[in-house]
């Protein structure tokens, strides 16, 4: 049994009571550092009480549903804190999201409020905002006002000196709906209770031995778990969490140097970005001794180690699960995810569900021996949560191979799910967006490999007869209905798409056949995408 669970008793897993016992043990250590401005555990105590209470003068109740729309900055942590003091639910939008996919998300979960920085504004041109349950838009940092949007009142978010009193929660009780990418269809809202982030945060610090010594140095964004459960690792153990807006390659290892940062935290594609800068004395310099580092390739690790003298912790997890493979350094084997933590149970099965045997590859499946540690479902998908959780296992969608030794694999993905620089992209959501262009008869999404690591996103495209648009109309097209990291890169224009009797399209014949010397490339070309927050 883990030492927080220890401390937190079954029905103490939640982030009020994490909130509350911290602060009293730890009142006036740092816990949150941004460039904004930085809090105590006490000042974290009040700043979630205010926001509570600024939450409800808006009209936010018990189990509402609260949109986030912004970017790294202390006030998204402090709605976060206010909607789990007051019991709603918080649900972060990606930034790089445009009008459909905000739409969509907001319909969806039915949020009452979103709360959106007045630069993002413009990405809701693009939504109709008449069918929704919105009631209120507040908008939060610099150059806000009071206002309307398609005819909802508009104000800024101020959360004032004003304190409520925490509502009731409980751990299984819904702290968070996150948009997980959708692969055959629409993205799904996974409803994630609150003793799920509690045990997010007691394995991934446990795992990564984060002591209350330890500065835990973050440029991952709070929309993504990973950001909030570092959050929920500070919290936990009393260290320090250091939150920066963004990565910026450049300036990774000075800013790390100047927080005296201990632990990292870096997506796969991170650790090959750093890599291909000129080494400097800097990388030498800082005090970081582990990274919890997924996805990086088994090639990057020793490498960036020797260069950087950062261990890096292979380790695996999904919205819908928690931190369920990976030990520690000690227990890790190169070119896999690592072990089975204790609280878990797996198994590597075939299209029916049986159990395979080692060394051959089939889809894992998950269970959690605690309560509420996994999420409970998709928010108004009743029939995928059913199929997700069919045999009361979690079913991941990823085709791993487990061996004697008890080692896991990851292969592929069952789906057509892709993952770019650390995003998940619905290719379905894609294709939608193409399909909609009025000179396009058909079109297939599907992940071709990176120079770096995980996925490009390529496309096949068949035109209209008498269609006259070429690709850079295309690339025009996408950037305006699709996040900046969703548009494709690659594009060729087929007479028509491989099928099935049936009408299918075959994709993994599109894949086999991947780029080719008929294939436009975006990045070969010159054209660069805006990149928004």
């Amino acid at each position: 049994m883990s030492r927080a669970s220890q401390a937190f008793m079954p029905s103490e897993r939640t982030l009020q009571t994490m909130l509350d016992r911290q602060a009293a043990r730890y009142g006036s250590r740092p816990l949150v550092v941004t460039d904004e401005g930085s809090w105590t555990f006490s000042q974290t105590l009040e700043a979630a009480a205010r926001a509570g209470a600024a939450l409800a003068a808006a009209g936010v109740t018990r189990g509402d549903r609260v949109a986030i729309l912004s970017g790294n900055r202390l006030g998204f942590l402090e709605l976060v804190l206010g909607c789990a003091w007051l019991g709603a639910v918080y649900v972060p939008i990606n930034t790089a999201s445009k009008g459909p996919q905000i739409q969509y998300i907001l319909g969806n979960c039915g949020a009452k409020l979103l709360v959106i920085e007045p630069d993002l504004l413009p990405a809701l041109n693009a939504a109709d905002l008449s069918a929704l349950p919105l009631e209120t838009v507040l908008l939060i940092g610099e150059g806000t006002g009071d206002a309307a949007i398609q005819g909802r009142p508009c104000r800024a978010y101020i959360s004032g000196d004003q304190a409520i009193d925490a509502m009731p929660v409980r751990p299984g009780d819904t702290m968070a709906i996150l948009y997980t990418s959708g692969t055959t269809g629409p993205s799904k809202g996974v409803c994630c209770p609150h003793a799920q982030y509690f045990w997010w945060s007691a394995h991934s610090a446990e795992a990564l031995g984060v002591t209350e010594a330890d500065v835990l140095f973050t440029t991952l964004p709070l929309f993504h778990i990973n950001a909030l459960n570092t959050f929920g690792q500070a919290l936990l153990t009393g260290a320090t969490y250091v939150l920066e807006t963004r990565f910026s390659a450049s300036a990774f290892w000075a800013t790390a140097i100047r927080h005296k940062a201990t632990v990292a935290y870096l997506l796969g594609a991170m650790v090959p970005i750093l890599m291909a800068r000129d080494p400097s004395p800097a990388e030498r310099e800082h005090a970081i001794r582990i990274a919890l580092g997924p996805g990086v390739p088994a090639t990057m690790q020793e490498p960036f180690r020797d260069r950087t003298g950062i261990s890096l912790l292979e380790a695996y997890g999904s919205t819908e699960t928690n931190f369920v493979l990976g030990r520690g350094l000690d227990d890790q084997k190169p070119g896999t995810m690592g072990r089975l933590r204790d609280g878990f149970s797996a198994r590597v099965v075939d299209e029916d569900d049986n159990e395979v045997e080692d060394g051959k590859v089939g889809e894992l499946v998950l269970r959690a021996d605690e309560p509420f540690a996994f999420a409970t479902g998709y928010f108004g998908m009743d029939d995928k949560t059913v199929e997700a959780w069919r045999n009361l296992w979690f079913h991941t969608g990823d085709r791993v191979v487990r061996d004697a030794e008890g080692y896991f694999k990851f292969v592929d993905r069952l789906k057509e799910a892709i993952r770019r620089r650390g995003e998940n992209i619905s290719s379905y959501e894609v294709e939608q967006v193409l399909l909609s262009h009025p000179q396009v008869e058909a079109a297939a999404v599907y992940p071709v490999q990176s120079e770096l690591a995980e996925d490009e996103v390529m496309t096949a495209i068949v035109r209209r007869p008498g269609a006259t648009f070429d690709t850079i109309d295309l690339m025009k097209f996408c950037e305006t209905r699709l996040p900046y990291f969703a548009v494709p890169r690659y594009v060729t224009f087929l007479p028509d798409l491989p099928r099935t009797e049936n009408g299918k399209v075959q994709k993994f014949k599109l894949r086999e056949d991947g780029v080719t010397a008929l294939t436009w490339d975006r990045e070969a070309h010159g054209y660069r995408i805006e990149r928004r927050r």
